[in-house]
């Protein structure tokens, strides 16, 4: 288990690191697009570098894991991992939507045990840690109830989600995959999916906050996601209240 301070680190880092995106947003920054297409700015630059810094500092026998760091297998070995996305949902920050986050998590042995993730355009902060509950801005959260998929509030992209063997549901998208778990967590909606690979750092800090608050998050044949493996990659991601998440799954199967 991770320190009980640890916790505590993460959401007062998140926080910060969102002061630093704001300074950047709806301004005129530089962006560019890595290898393999998808874009990146200097935003997330300065917060990855923020939470580098303050993260290792405060934990220095801790691994880091993030998107906008370069990778290697330092981490493989070590129990504590940090696994950060400074800014998860660039597009949305790009377009000046107020659909990014700031996300952090600190996974042992694989699996995370407490994670923040912040909402700066909103003042959003959600946190958990192993055991103790999921809270937004300090309040409790829960999943919703809804157990029917037709006609639920379902997040992810809308060519996935509106064709068959799907039934209607009410679609909408956001570009922070971490943000749209959050949504399932405080019962704002009823489930997210997605059937493209994701990655350890879109996730890990969601993965904890929604099984916190009383949801599952696993890939779409129902498996925990394993965290801090040589591949960053999950395959798939199903997000929902317990019985509606079995009625994906079966879903799925079909």
């Amino acid at each position: 288990m991770p320190a009980p301070e640890d916790l505590a680190l993460l959401e007062d880092a998140v926080r910060a690191g969102g002061a630093i995106a704001l300074k950047y947003y709806q301004t005129d920054y530089k962006r560019w697009s890595k290898e393999g297409g998808s874009p990146v700015t200097e935003a997330d630059l300065a917060v990855n570098a923020y939470l580098h810094d303050t993260l290792t500092a405060a934990r220095p026998d801790y691994g880091w894991l993030s998107e906008e760091s370069a990778d290697g297998e330092a981490r493989l070995p070590k129990s504590h991992v940090f696994v950060v996305d400074p800014i998860d949902g660039t597009v949305a920050f790009l377009k000046g939507r107020p659909h990014f986050t700031i996300c952090a998590a600190v996974v042992v042995d694989g699996r995370p045990c407490c994670g923040a993730i912040y909402n700066p355009a909103s003042d959003e902060l959600y946190a958990a840690r192993l055991g103790e509950g999921a809270t937004r801005n300090g309040a409790a959260i829960h999943v919703g109830s809804r157990e029917t998929i037709e006609g639920c509030a379902m997040l992810g992209d809308r060519t996935q989600l509106t064709a068959a063997p799907w039934p209607a549901m009410h679609v909408q998208n956001r570009n922070s995959v971490a943000y749209r778990v959050m949504l399932v967590a405080d019962g704002s909606a009823d489930a997210s999916v997605s059937l493209t690979p994701k990655r350890d750092w879109d996730l890990a800090a969601a993965d904890v906050i929604l099984h916190e608050a009383g949801g599952r998050l696993t890939d779409a044949r129902g498996n925990l996601l394993q965290y801090n493996r040589p591949s960053t990659l999950q395959s798939s991601l199903v997000a929902a209240n317990p019985g509606l998440h079995t009625a994906i799954l079966d879903l799925l199967r079909q």
